[in-house]
C-alpha cells in the first residue's frame, strides 16, 4: 500500500469541479463556433442570387452548343446552365433546342411541338 494520504472528499470534489469547468468552457466554445457557422450560412443565403426563371443548358466541347431549356430550379439542369429570359427561352425552343423532359419548359412556356 501507498503511504501517501488519500485526498479528502472536498479535494475530490474540487478536482471534479475543475474538470467540469474545463468541459463547460469547451461546450461554450462550441456554442460560439456554431453561432458563427449559422450566421455565415444565413448571410450566404441572403446574398445568394435568385434562381433564374428559365435556364439554358449547354453541352461540352467547342462552342458549347445549347442542348436543353429548363424551368428555373429544375433538378435535372446540371452544372452547365445560365439564366435566360422568357423570350430567350421561347426563341431557343423555336430554334429546335429541346425542352427538358422533366420540368417540361415547353409546356410551362406554352410552346408545344
Amino acid at each position: 500500500m501507498s503511504d501517501q494520504p488519500q485526498p479528502s472528499r472536498l479535494e475530490k470534489l474540487r478536482i471534479v469541479e475543475g474538470f467540469l469547468r474545463h468541459q463547460l468552457g469547451q461546450v461554450e466554445k462550441w456554442i460560439v463556433e456554431e453561432q458563427q457557422r449559422q450566421a455565415e450560412q444565413r448571410r450566404g443565403e441572403e446574398r445568394r442570387p435568385p434562381v433564374p426563371e428559365w435556364m439554358l443548358e449547354v453541352g461540352i466541347g467547342a462552342g458549347k452548343p445549347p442542348v436543353a431549356v429548363h424551368v428555373g430550379g429544375c433538378h435535372m439542369s446540371g452544372k452547365r446552365v445560365r439564366g435566360i429570359s422568357r423570350d430567350q427561352a421561347r426563341r431557343a425552343l423555336a430554334d429546335g433546342i429541346q425542352a427538358c423532359t422533366h420540368c417540361r419548359a415547353d409546356t410551362e412556356l406554352g410552346v408545344l411541338e
